[in-house]
């Protein structure tokens, strides 16, 4: 019988993830990582409160299945806790939820689930997985595209994507609470969280007020003409394209452009100096096994809730691990830290970390 191991989470994803595949006949296992919490906080953190063990021991219970929990808090705050608090500290607006799966869920996870004899692994993310004809595991885009997770999975190397399961993916969110109804597990209405699991429900300013100081540093906002408008109280309080909650008095809105942390400076204007057509990432990882192309068409999403936008990729090296990127329309809130991921329709090609959208630093 063909072995699987399923990251569980006591959400209710990964729990009908595990049912399914056990109704096609897999032999399942599941396995749920304990993370690092901020101390006293324990009881917070969504992705491993002891609450959310109990929840996913309860489903591995009913589904009769082995369940294990592993110890990665030490791993997950070297590899994903500093990354957000040392990004911000380096002036860039890190995603968390790429580190994780890099480092934690697509590797330190996937080894132990290989270690248990497993022959896949797979996850309640919302993408689906295909084999085009020369072999090559891709990804694209879920059934229900508001729920669709393809952009944070782009880090997944193709040795490993090959051994990887989303059974949830072919599905609507809605039909899979009604699976979970109808098989009777607790978490069921279990409600998703859009909050980073280690925040504990808190907000991530705050967080960072404790743990990185030289962002908290108050400082000038200024235009792009170099007029000081004002003060602001920290560079990590604000985001691209921010307009409310500046302090500032202007005739015309005025929204947040840049972040300049060598001068401390929060940089503002106006609508038509907030986009940009184009960018470079790096550190780019292609799913689907290389590029098409040297240079080639195709949409891009910066932002998780962003929309794909046309665009010119052009690699920037031999091995194709920094890309520019030349949007055929302005795009808005492009932030350095946050992924540029590279589509083919609906088809998931790769992507990587946006290191500038500086037009004085581009080619």
């Amino acid at each position: 019988m063909t072995k699987v191991v399923v990251a569980m989470s006591g959400g209710v994803d990964s729990s009908v993830a595990a049912h399914l595949l056990k109704e096609q006949g897999y032999e399942v296992t599941g396995l749920m990582l304990r993370l690092w919490s901020e101390p006293g906080k324990e009881n917070s953190n969504r992705c491993c409160t002891p609450d959310s063990v109990a929840q996913a021991k309860k489903v591995a219970s009913i589904l009769d299945i082995p369940f294990y929990v592993i110890d990665a808090k030490d791993i997950f705050y070297d590899k994903v806790v500093k990354y957000f608090i040392d990004g911000y500290a380096d002036g860039i607006t890190p995603n968390p939820c790429l580190a994780c799966n890099r480092h934690i869920r697509f590797d330190l996870l996937f080894n132990h689930a290989m270690a248990l004899g497993a022959d896949f692994m797979a996850t309640g993310h919302y993408v689906q997985k295909f084999v085009r004809d020369d072999g090559m595991h891709l990804l694209r885009r879920a059934i229900d595209e508001g729920k669709d997770q393809s952009y944070v999975l782009h880090v997944i190397k193709q040795d490993i994507l090959r051994k990887v399961l989303f059974p949830v993916g072919e599905h609507p969110k809605s039909i899979i609470r009604e699976i979970a109804s109808e098989i009777g597990l607790p978490v069921a209405k279990r409600p998703d969280s859009q909050d980073l699991c280690f925040l504990a429900g808190e907000d991530y300013r705050t967080f960072l007020q404790r743990y990185e100081q030289s962002s908290n540093l108050p400082g000038n906002i200024i235009s792009t003409n170099h007029q000081v408008l004002g003060t602001h109280t920290g560079l990590h309080n604000y985001t691209i394209g921010q307009r409310k909650g500046l302090g500032i008095t202007t005739i015309d809105p005025y929204f947040v452009v840049k972040k300049d942390y060598q001068t401390n400076s929060l940089v503002v204007g106006d609508a038509r100096s907030l986009g940009t057509d184009r960018l470079i990432a790096t550190e780019v990882e292609w799913s689907c096994g290389s590029p098409p192309s040297l240079e080639f068409d195709a949409l891009v999403k910066t932002r998780y809730t962003s929309k794909p936008a046309a665009a010119r990729i052009k690699m920037s090296n031999e091995n194709a691990s920094e890309v520019m990127i030349q949007f055929y329309d302005l795009q808005r809130d492009i932030t350095p830290g946050q992924a540029a991921v590279i589509y083919d329709s609906d088809v998931m090609l790769g992507g990587g970390i946006i290191l500038s959208t500086d037009r004085s630093e581009l080619p």
